[in-house]
């Protein structure tokens, strides 16, 4: 059964559903070595189109996903952020992750912090959800640096990603988790 697509605002930031006009600036997000420098390889243009045919499905289904996410004011597509319930076998399943990718020229101006926190809201308060956690390279200080600024904790225990290749520098990855507790004692 599908549920009511719901859309997210900030003071600045709009998270809502796919547009056809975010797939150009979406796969060239996700062609650009630095922004996927965390990542196995950059995506060309197919399977970004098959990433954000997938969010778009996904957010049609339950109401909520990696949305896309917008600069209120001109309405310039910036990148995703969301919830997703991971599709690959992690050591900490079930669970449910808060995740974000944000085009170069996005960084630096505190959109991933502002539209995540936005999410975790909508996470604990609408979804009732007990748990969001977040996973990294832990290489990848800029993330976990947004995952600190939410109050998310890091666990002591790294594990191997299952999607990155043995011998990548990037298949360490740390684990964050945030309680609806905490989240509400903030």
């Amino acid at each position: 059964m599908k549920q009511p697509v719901a859309e997210l605002n900030t003071e600045r930031l709009r998270l809502r559903q796919w547009r056809p006009a975010d797939r150009a600036p979406f796969a060239a997000m996700n062609a650009d070595p630095e922004v996927m420098q965390f990542f196995p390889e950059t995506m060309n243009e197919a399977q970004s189109q098959a990433m954000a045919d997938h969010c778009e499905a996904l957010i049609a289904e339950r109401g909520w996903g990696f949305w896309a996410l917008e600069q209120r004011e001109q309405k310039r597509f910036l990148g995703f952020v969301g919830l997703n319930i991971p599709n690959v076998m992690l050591p900490f399943q079930p669970c449910v992750e808060i995740g974000w990718r944000l085009r170069r020229d996005a960084w630096g101006n505190g959109y991933a912090t502002e539209a995540a926190a936005a999410v975790l809201e909508f996470g604990f308060d609408n979804l009732e959800l007990e748990e969001i956690v977040a996973f990294t390279s832990v290489l990848n200080y800029r993330s976990q640096a947004v995952m600190e600024r939410l109050g998310m904790a890091r666990q002591e225990d790294t594990f191997d990603h299952p999607s990155v290749p043995e011998g990548m520098p990037i298949r360490e990855h740390c684990l964050y988790r945030l309680s609806a507790g905490d989240w509400r004692r903030r």
